[in-house]
């Protein structure tokens, strides 16, 4: 009586255990393919699968996908301001030109005037008093801006509209010795500008300032489509942008935080939860077929194959496919030992 006991709690703990074990295979390949899908669908909004490449360079196999590359700015061909003979080894250069101008300025019901620095024609046909406060009107130069020929980030050329898109400004001293003569003789330096007043600290009406403006050469993290060695936006990105910019070397969270992590160590993961699910139909088998592991690991393939399958419906069908091939083996495995005589 007390054998048949011992022998029934047993086997109650060898079920026990193999149901443990089976749900646990189960629950991990499902917690894998969940995570991978979920990482999948999220990236597919910003443009498609990522490649982390780093400051590598351009690799094969990566067309119509998405790339992370990070890496200093290297400028080829630097941006020329052709006018004024300026040259800076910068992404992009922007003139910036201002005109010293009447001003309206109205502040409850009270109207004012003063003379300050403008970036435009300011009209003074609609200013409530225009008789004394007449404007020069249209500007002798223009501002402009000028993008380099050809800027490259670890290995990666710049697409233009990725270029305009790089942040960071800093101001650019000119260099008066590469001016003009006819624009030497108009203009003087005076801090980091050039200006047409006689007497720079105390501009007069119509004086004119030029300054120029340009992207740092720094580190950065371009998220974007490789095509060939250039990186250009996703047109077909869900998102309606289809790139990312940021300074520094920033991981693919920083720079995506709405898209999840995907699981490391994939194929490890698949694998033990296979094995673990094959353990515990071989314990919940154990008194009627205890040597038959083929059975068992056809039972674990079908079951977290099958899983993997419905995971992925919708998520990505080749994946849905191969998970779907993988059950069918295992299914078939798994029949097979049970046909087989004795």
């Amino acid at each position: 009586m007390i054998r048949l006991r011992a022998g029934a709690v047993g086997g109650m703990a060898l079920k026990a255990a193999g149901t443990l074990l089976l749900l646990a295979g189960v629950g991990l390949g499902a917690l894998t393919e969940r995570n991978l899908v979920l990482h999948r669908v999220a990236v597919q909004r910003h443009g498609g699968l990522v490649a982390d490449v780093g400051d590598g360079g351009p690799q094969a196999g990566l067309h119509g996908g998405m790339v992370r590359v990070s890496g200093p700015l290297q400028v080829i061909e630097p941006a020329r301001d052709a006018e004024f003979n300026q040259t800076v080894p910068t992404p992009v250069l922007v003139r910036r030109v201002e005109m010293f101008q009447w001003r309206e300025v109205r502040v409850g019901g009270d109207v004012h005037y003063e003379l300050d620095w403008a970036d435009r024609p300011l009209d003074a046909t609609d200013f409530k008093q225009p008789a004394g406060h007449v404007n020069p009107g249209e500007f002798p130069v223009r501002g402009k801006q000028f993008d380099a020929g050809q800027v490259r980030v670890g290995g990666y050329a710049l697409d233009t509209q990725l270029l305009h898109a790089l942040p960071g400004t800093q101001r650019v001293e000119p260099d008066l010795r590469h001016l003009p003569p006819n624009l030497a003789a108009s203009f003087s330096l005076y801090q980091d500008r050039l200006v047409t007043s006689a007497n720079p600290a105390n501009p007069r009406l119509g004086d004119v300032r030029v300054s120029w403006d340009a992207v740092p050469l720094q580190e950065v993290t371009v998220f974007a489509r490789p095509e060939g060695d250039r990186l250009v936006p996703a047109g077909d990105a869900a998102d309606g942008k289809g790139y990312e910019i940021q300074v520094g070397d920033r991981a693919l969270t920083d720079v995506l935080p709405d898209v999840p992590l995907a699981p490391e160590f994939v194929q490890v993961r698949r694998a033990v939860a296979v094995l673990l699910a094959a353990l515990g139909a071989l314990a919940l088998l154990w008194e009627h077929r205890r040597r038959d592991a083929l059975l068992a690991l056809g039972i674990g393939v079908a079951l977290v194959a099958g899983v993997g399958c419905v995971l992925w419906l919708g998520g990505g069908w080749s994946i849905a496919l191969g998970w779907l091939l993988a059950a069918a083996v295992g299914v078939a495995v798994a029949v097979w030992r049970l046909r087989r005589p004795g």
